[in-house]
């Protein structure tokens, strides 16, 4: 071969080579040398640990959202249904220690309560974004308002505390590890792998991908594009009942400020992870990826004085724009050689 050819198939190789798909996995690794030069703790066993484990919430809900967006619809309501999830779990169980007392049972019925509530309230966005023709990004507005003050009445300005009995026996939930990785560690690579199947292997992906492409074509490709798309948003709706059953032993109790700014998260995590906020394209992988680098972000403001933690909120609407924005001129240079 010679010296021009093996040129030419370097280049045709580094054209080749996917940086969207490849590019967050870059930027986790850059991301944990810059914490680890900040700070050598950074890659301590505890932080890892602490990392994971927290990344697991909002991990869950983006393996969510990442097919509502991909078959091009938008939740911005998960953060407030988490909330209202966690609230009513905490008074059910709590009204449930009278007749079942502060054993597993009582837990197992908070649970089921929060899927549930999952399911039906994905079920009211999905219904009324499809068969009440009104668009996602307002369906999910008003439900975010209604779920977040619905906690507030319940909680009647205050707080939710879970019964101290009952918290003892919920507790190892969120606190106990198996095989050394974290429990919400495992239900979150178990519903990723769920998800990576669902979006990757059956037709319910591909019709996903197919309405979010184009959603007139979908239609007379005889797939039946309401009931898929309401199924994404109880999928959605799902996902926040799983992050909330292993949230709420955290702290024991819900408020008006629980999951406040998950939607940010769980959308940055998707965008991030290379899912086209316009639809048609998701990435299960690049999701996950997602959750990591925006916890790992945050992880990192609290390991260095030069940026004020509270500031994580301005990083991640950052990183949206940025993200959408790239992809903006990603998918415009594609339409331009096509």
């Amino acid at each position: 071969m010679t010296e021009t050819a093996m040129t030419q198939t370097q280049k045709s190789r580094f054209q080749n080579f996917d940086f969207k798909t490849a590019g967050p996995a870059i930027a986790l690794i850059i991301l944990c040398i810059i914490g680890f030069l900040l700070n050598p703790a950074f890659l301590s066993e505890g932080n890892i640990t602490n990392l994971l484990t927290r990344s697991a919430f909002i991990g869950i809900i983006a393996v969510g959202a990442t097919f509502v967006i991909t078959a091009g619809g938008i939740d911005l309501s998960v953060g407030s249904m988490a909330a209202v999830i966690a609230g009513v779990m905490i008074i059910v169980m709590n009204g449930a220690v009278e007749t079942f007392g502060t054993g597993v049972t009582t837990v197992l019925i908070g649970c089921g309560c929060s899927v549930i509530l999952g399911l039906g309230a994905g079920f009211i966005n999905g219904f009324l974004t499809t068969k009440g023709k009104i668009e996602a990004f307002i369906v999910t507005l008003g439900t975010m308002g209604i779920f977040r003050s619905l906690v507030t009445y319940f909680a009647d300005g205050g707080t939710l505390s879970l019964n101290y009995d009952i918290r003892g026996v919920y507790r190892p939930v969120y606190y106990d590890s198996f095989a050394g990785l974290p429990i919400p560690v495992w239900v979150f690579i178990v519903v990723a792998i769920c998800g990576w199947l669902l979006l990757n292997r059956t037709a319910f992906g591909r019709y996903c991908t197919a309405i979010g492409s184009n959603e007139s074509v979908a239609k007379y490709s005889a797939i039946r594009v309401d009931r898929i798309k309401t199924w994404t948003y109880v999928l959605q709706g799902l996902c926040v009942s799983l992050a909330t059953i292993i949230y709420v032993p955290r702290l024991g109790s819900a408020s008006s400020s629980t999951g406040v700014l998950w939607e940010l998260e769980a959308i940055a995590a998707v965008i991030i992870g290379g899912t086209v906020l316009k639809g048609g394209y998701g990435r299960i992988g690049g999701t996950i990826l997602g959750a990591l680098i925006l916890t790992t972000i945050g992880n990192i403001l609290n390991f260095t004085d030069m940026i004020s933690n509270y500031l994580n909120g301005t990083m991640q609407g950052l990183i949206i724009i940025v993200a959408v924005w790239l992809q903006r001129g990603d998918w415009g240079r594609k339409h331009k050689n096509n």
